[in-house]
């Protein structure tokens, strides 16, 4: 219909020292998006640079040909905006604008060229948006080719930005030939590790005035140590958001170090790209750790182009949502409205899910904390979802997209909470023969139970979608059984009906017998909506 907004596909691409990264998304006018593809790929375009500051012909012929092929990708999608940023390589060489004009002439890409403490706020808008800090001050560590980034911050803000000239090219350029295929050595190994140290002396000695409490790292070497690390220790590839121990990083580095290249490079979970580069770049990672006393860093698997991203829809958000709510909330209502979710019953269905949850938790019935109330809003807010699809089994549907959703700020723990949540919002209670649930561990199926025992009660006090019910609350009755009450603005026979249902799942959940009261309450008295 004419005037009205139409969905766009935005392309974001990140030109840095060592990769090429492209992620293209299609935006909706309500801010919701979805990911078409993410590509990345190795042009080394800071190999050889570092030492007269200037771009090596064969690095730039690399970056122009994947910089022309990631542009023409974005266009098969149909990408309406191409944004492009470049970071260390390029804004140190002196023939820099040999390197944009070509991008611009060959693959119609303006490349812009972005400071230190920018690429660092970037990196900490596409890193922030995807771990969970519990409010905790966290360090985010991302070491690049040519420098190497850290961002103090919590989950909404952060406080300090800086840059170093360390990365794992520029410190490959100063200690070693090019392909080198021989061991590190420990002579060498403890000149790279000097040299690391008396750059971050100063940086390091800041970063001790902030209370952190958690270490963050992102790219492709921090990555690339936690899955070795994970792989040897664990037996198992690096999962998102693991948190690896800083012993296990030192240990990973010293081995790499000793081994020549041809060995390195057969080291379960090795990139092959960066047998060459990951000991100078494990080098910087310890010595952060260690210089700061950090028992572990969190590995994330998010970059500069996800904060391209971040930052692009706030700048687009014209409600001023993203301003207002937090990285996960605006992620779950993202899915909501990619799914045409009936967004007032959603609410209220969260709403009374929620003040039963605090309810019970006032006298008793459970001990659950923020942490597993915060998940049960978001599993509220997604429960219907899946009817976008089909409304027949649109349980099922719920569970697949919030699962394969990439909910921004979630780890892959919460969200398995909170899809088997809506899974079971109605109908079957959750149960060992259900393959959904028993992926989770005791403790999560516990929470799983708890949470979709309300979710199922407000799911029927809401069964007409007129918002007739305004206030449940839990009081303890005779003989141990539990009331609920209900404030309704009319009558709510079906809901009420509907309610009686759950008593069976409330019993096996909290092993005490429900009764529910209610009671019509004088438009007077009723809530407001500011109130709710």
């Amino acid at each position: 219909m004419a005037g009205e907004r139409q969905p766009k596909v935005v392309a974001f691409i990140d030109l840095g020292t060592n990769s090429m990264r492209l992620l293209v998304v299609r935006v909706e006018p309500d801010g919701s998006y979805a990911v078409l593809t993410r590509q990345k790929e190795s042009v080394r375009l800071g190999e050889g640079e570092f030492a007269n500051d200037e771009m090596q012909p064969e690095a730039i012929d690399r970056a122009v040909l994947v910089g022309a092929r990631f542009a023409e990708m974005a266009r098969s999608f149909g990408a309406d905006e191409m944004y492009a940023v470049a970071t260390s390589a390029t804004r140190e060489a002196s023939n820099k604008r040999e390197l944009l004009d070509r991008l611009q002439d060959e693959g119609g890409l303006d490349v812009r060229i972005v400071s230190g403490r920018e690429e660092a706020r970037l990196i900490y808008l596409g890193v922030a948006s995807d771990v969970r800090l519990n409010g905790d001050t966290a360090l985010f560590v991302d070491i690049g080719g040519g420098s190497t980034e850290l961002i103090v911050g919590d989950g909404s803000s952060y406080s300090y930005l800086d840059t170093l000239r360390l990365g794992a090219i520029r410190l490959a350029n100063l200690y070693f030939l090019p392909g080198d295929p021989n061991a590190v050595g420990p002579e060498r190994f403890e000149l790279v590790r000097r040299y690391v140290r008396a750059n971050i002396a100063r940086t390091v000695q800041r970063l001790r005035e902030f209370p952190i409490s958690v270490v963050v790292g992102s790219s492709g070497t921090v990555m690339t140590l936690g899955d070795i690390a994970t792989r040897k220790f664990l037996g198992r590839p690096l999962d998102k958001n693991d948190v690896v121990p800083a012993k296990q990083i030192k240990q990973v580095v010293e081995l790499l170090a000793s081994l020549p290249l041809d060995q390195r490079l057969r080291v379960p979970g090795m990139t092959p790209s960066r047998g060459d580069i990951i000991v100078p770049g494990g080098v910087i990672l310890d010595a952060l750790l260690e210089e700061l006393g950090a028992e572990a860093v969190t590995v994330s698997d998010r970059s500069l182009r996800d904060g391209l991203l971040i930052d692009y829809l706030a700048r687009h958000d014209e409600d001023g949502e993203m301003q207002q709510l937090s990285f996960r909330m605006h992620s779950v209502l993202r899915l909501a409205r990619r799914c045409r979710a009936d967004l007032d019953h959603a609410r209220q269905i969260a709403r009374l899910s929620l003040e039963m949850f605090d309810g019970a938790r006032e006298i008793g019935l459970h001990a659950l904390g923020d942490w597993e109330r915060e998940l049960l809003e978001y599993a509220a807010l997604l429960h219907d979802i899946g009817a976008f699809l089909s409304y027949t089994n649109h349980r099922q549907h719920s569970y697949y997209f919030i699962r394969n959703a990439e909910l921004l700020g979630f780890d892959d723990t919460e969200i398995d909470i909170v899809a088997t949540t809506a899974l079971f919002h109605k109908k079957t209670y959750p149960r060992k023969r259900h393959v959904e649930f028993t992926t989770l561990d005791k403790r999560g199926q516990k929470i799983v139970r708890i949470l979709c025992t309300f979710l199922r009660i407000a799911e029927s006090l809401d069964r007409s979608h007129a918002s007739v019910l305004h206030r449940a609350r839990f009081v303890p009755g005779p003989d141990g059984e539990i009331a609920l009450e209900l404030e309704a603005s009319g009558t709510c026979d079906l809901e009420m009906w509907a309610v009686d249902a759950h008593a069976k799942a409330f019993r096996r959940t909290f092993g005490r017998d429900l009764v529910v009261r209610t009671r019509e309450q004088p438009a007077a008295d009723l809530p407001r909506a500011s109130d709710a």
